[in-house]
């Protein structure tokens, strides 16, 4: 008999033994359609997650079933969908800022973690005081070693970077204080955002959106009460308005407040309880705009009415003339109908001037009376015709201390400068052809701060400069400001009052002042519309004249 052979067995009438599971059959054969069998019942698409076709592996006994092979797909395919679950997982928690933690225990006078092992770092507390009263479950009522020097004068700075300032051994940079408030545009919050109107442009916090988000701000107007004497507060309040609208912010009012008289803040008090519907507020505001201070006034007129915003009366923020005082978000627990009252750090800005002085020159920044314009040139030197006869400021160099320079290129021979800041920086002018050499003399001396031969010599002068072309329009009223970052501001008027109400032939001109300003290199300059202080500010401010529509969408403002 003659041995069969494989072709024998493929010929008819041979067929193929039934199969149960005809799927498999299937299945293996097409080896795409398992693919998009898979791919229905999972969000993961073929670009995604790949899973090679099955490819021979050769015949006879040992080969893999299809059924092995389907097996083998599934599992790959499973185990791939677990990996790239985790790796989104990951990717989340990576993204997303991490709300600050308040199981922690913090200074109540300036936020800072407390710890017992660096007595010269910020939230050290005895480590005797400090087991007492966790031991008591009073470690609220803790504040920190720092914290007692502050409020005793002491001048001790803990913040570093964005320029930074001499004085003392820094711990924090100024970077982490703004990581720590990243957490509010994803939270539902209600933003009190204060801005000092002496620096109003320079502690206005430009990316102030990035931190707040959506929230509602309410804006709060910090010390109005040193504003000069006269100031009509219905102009004030038009021109923060005004400016305001510009910022295109989602801010619901304006007050005009001082922490010191109180005026104002009673104001705040009730749009803060009328608006914040269970979430939590949050202060905020650049360094040294006056938060703590407007805290402890905010709290001092809710105890009248609400007994738990007294009880956190005992513990308030500490308040001090050093940028970077609080160190962390402070919980207060300041509301009967819930949600807390939160202090935060302050934003540090590296183009104000408490950015670049040493930190003993801290308080001559900061005004402690009301303002008074000091003008140039004076007005002895207007001859009794009500002109004078030289070439006015043309070709001075005017010093306010050792931070500021105005070097006057070409202005009308009436032209007024006025410079509106703190009383203990002097006005000195000279020519400008011995201004570089008068600089170089008395820096530390007359001209300060820097105050001391010592930090004059650290000091590393009036590097930047900004060359100002101003137009005037209308000489009946002040032409611009030149507000310096952190310090105050200087009112530029084409012709002097006195002028204007002597010379009844004055006629509008038209034309330019030229001028040329120095200041510290990180320190920046903003030109605005004048601000309206004292009697005559009421005399020549212009309100803007606007429709039913945007009068009805622009904040209200109160005082």
């Amino acid at each position: 008999m003659a041995p069969k052979t494989l072709s024998s067995f493929l010929s008819p009438p041979f067929t193929l033994p039934t199969i149960p599971n005809t799927n498999l059959v299937n299945l293996h054969n097409k080896p795409t359609i398992i693919l998009c069998g898979f791919s229905q019942k999972s969000p993961l698409s073929e670009t995604q997650l790949s899973v090679p076709k099955p490819v021979p592996e050769g015949t006879g006994a040992a080969a893999p079933t299809p059924g092995d092979r389907f097996l083998e797909s599934r599992r790959s395919f499973e185990a791939a969908k677990v990996l790239l679950k985790e790796k989104k997982k990951n990717k989340r928690q990576k993204e997303k800022p991490l709300k600050v933690s308040t199981a922690v225990a913090s200074c109540y006078g300036c936020g800072a973690p407390l710890q017992t092992s660096e007595p010269d770092a910020p939230g050290y507390s005895d480590p005797d005081t400090y087991a007492l009263k966790k031991k008591h479950h009073q470690l609220r009522t803790v504040i920190c070693g720092r914290c007692k020097l502050l409020s005793h004068g002491h001048m001790i700075t803990a913040v570093g970077g964005n320029g930074g300032y001499s004085g003392g051994k820094q711990f924090i940079m100024a970077e982490q204080l703004r990581e720590k408030l990243s957490h509010l545009r994803y939270e539902r919050a209600l933003i009190v955002k204060l801005v000092d109107i002496v620096d109003f442009n320079g502690s206005f916090l430009a990316r102030v959106r990035d931190l707040a988000g959506a929230n509602p701000i309410i804006l709060v107007i910090t010390k109005v009460d040193l504003l000069p004497k006269g100031t009509d507060f219905n102009c004030i309040g038009d021109w923060v308005v005004e400016a305001t609208v510009k910022k295109k912010l989602n801010v619901m009012s304006v007050h005009l407040t001082s922490s010191k008289s109180l005026v104002g803040v009673a104001g705040v008090a009730s749009e803060i309880q009328k608006e914040k519907k269970g979430r939590d507020v949050y202060v905020l505001g650049s360094a040294n705009v006056g938060k703590s201070a407007f805290i402890s006034a905010l709290l001092k007129l809710m105890a009248e009415k609400d007994p738990v915003a007294a009880s956190a009366q005992k513990y308030k923020p500490i308040q001090s003339a050093v940028p970077g005082t609080t160190l962390g978000p402070i919980q207060i627990n300041a509301f009967l109908g819930g949600g807390k009252l939160y202090d935060t750090p302050g934003v540090h800005l590296h183009h104000r001037q408490a950015a670049v002085v040493h930190s003993e020159d801290l308080p001559s920044l900061a005004p402690q009376s009301r303002l008074r314009g000091q003008s140039l040139p004076v007005s002895s030197r207007i001859g009794t015709t009500g002109k004078d006869n030289s070439n006015g400021l043309n070709g001075y160099s005017i010093f306010w201390g050792g931070l500021v320079r105005v070097d006057v290129l070409k202005v009308l021979p009436e032209t007024r400068l006025t410079f509106y800041g703190p009383k203990s920086l002097q006005i000195h002018m000279v020519p400008t052809d011995e201004a570089d050499e008068f600089y170089q003399k008395q820096v530390g001396v007359l001209l300060t701060p820097p105050t001391g031969k010592q930090r004059a010599d650290e000091w590393r002068g009036l590097e930047s400069e900004r060359q100002l072309q101003i137009k005037v329009e209308d000489v009946q009223r002040p032409a611009c400001d030149v507000a310096v970052s952190g310090l105050g501001w200087i009112s530029i008027e084409p012709v002097c009052r006195l002028l204007r109400s002597s010379d009844s032939n004055l006629e509008k001109t038209a034309g330019e002042l030229h001028l040329a300003v120095h200041v510290p290199k990180p320190v920046e300059i903003f030109v605005r519309s004048p601000i309206p202080v004292g009697k005559s500010g009421a005399e020549w401010y212009q309100y803007q004249e606007l429709t039913e529509k945007e009068e009805e969408d622009r904040p209200k403002w109160h005082y």
